[in-house]
């Protein structure tokens, strides 16, 4: 899984360490990279595994061919991914378009959001996490264990 934050800094050359943790779960995957695309949720990058990527490409594939929004979603997301591949030094290099998106310049903040992660500017992350921490504490009791985990 992709836990926690860890900030690194965008090199002059446009390149970025992705944290260690990061890159031997999707090594153990299989994969020598990550899928980027802009989150339209949030002012951020998301990065996905392939498989994941394709599960959400598979998704968009079953809706219905004349429906708009298989337009809207194929764009939105599969049209605007990118696949960074690692350098051998375990960096990848993150589009200026992604980094426009996100407001980046110089610092990054790898947040590991359990089978997904994103890249965010600390600054803007730092004022997402306190509205989620606040949100989070009033809407608990909608976070439901599955029945498996009722016993512990």
């Amino acid at each position: 899984m992709f836990l926690s934050t860890y900030e690194n800094k965008l090199d002059k050359k446009g390149r970025v360490s992705v944290p260690a943790s990061f890159r031997s779960h999707l090594s153990n995957l299989g994969y020598n990279g990550v899928v980027c695309y802009p989150s339209f949720n949030n002012q951020c990058i998301e990065a996905w595994s392939q498989d994941r990527i394709e599960k959400i490409s598979n998704a968009i594939d079953a809706l219905n061919p004349f429906e708009e929004k298989k337009d809207f979603f194929a764009t939105s997301i599969l049209s605007e991914s990118i696949n960074l591949q690692f350098d051998s030094e375990g960096r990848i290099s993150i589009p200026e378009k992604l980094l426009k998106h996100a407001k980046i310049k110089n610092s990054i903040l790898f947040v590991g959001q359990g089978k997904t992660f994103q890249i965010w500017e600390p600054i803007a992350f730092e004022k997402f996490r306190v509205s989620s921490r606040k949100k989070s504490n009033l809407n608990r009791a909608s976070l439901k264990w599955e029945k498996q985990f009722n016993n512990n």
